[in-house]
Parts: C-alpha cells; structure tokens; sequence
C-alpha cells in the first residue's frame, strides 16, 4: 500500500474541511421590479427596499443629468434671439 512520503501540515489537512459549512445564498425577488436580490437587502436595479426609495441609482442621476441639461439649454435659446437683437441694433446706427 501507498504510504505519504511526508506529514501534511495542520493547515493543509484542515483546508480540505473548510468549505463544507458554505451553503448557497438565499435569493428573493424585489417587490417593485422583481429582479434578484438577496434578503433584506436594497434592490441594486431599482433603489427600493420593502416599498420605499431609499437608494438613487444610476438611471435615476443620467434622468436627472437629462434633465438638467434640457433646461440649461432651452434657458440659453431664451437668452440667445435677445442678445442677437441688441447685437443688431448696434450695428445699424
């Protein structure tokens, strides 16, 4: 019979037994747009946790940004046929 050349370490006899008390994560589904999650845990997707907003996500900014962006611009349309009349009426007297 095959016998061990040499000893095995405490460690590496104690590493083969170390992972068999892992057992798979529960996973439940978020309540307002059913994708994974774990267990009383804030949904990653959409923010929500037990029906309340609590976490602003990445669509949530970009929308926001859109937003913000739309208004600068139509409040710089506003602004510019003003400044090219005074322009205009410079120019011509």
């Amino acid at each position: 019979m095959p016998v061990p050349k040499r000893k095995l370490s405490r460690k590496r006899r104690d590493q083969r037994s170390a992972n068999k008390g892992i057992k798979p994560k529960a996973i439940a589904a978020c309540q307002t747009c059913q994708s994974p999650t774990m267990p009383h845990q804030v949904c990653r997707d959409c923010g929500y946790y037990k029906g309340v907003k609590v976490l602003r996500t990445k669509t949530d900014r970009m929308y926001a940004r859109g937003q913000a962006r739309e208004a600068k611009d139509a409040k710089m349309r506003a602004m510019q046929p003003a400044a090219e009349s005074t322009e205009t009426q410079g120019k011509g007297q």
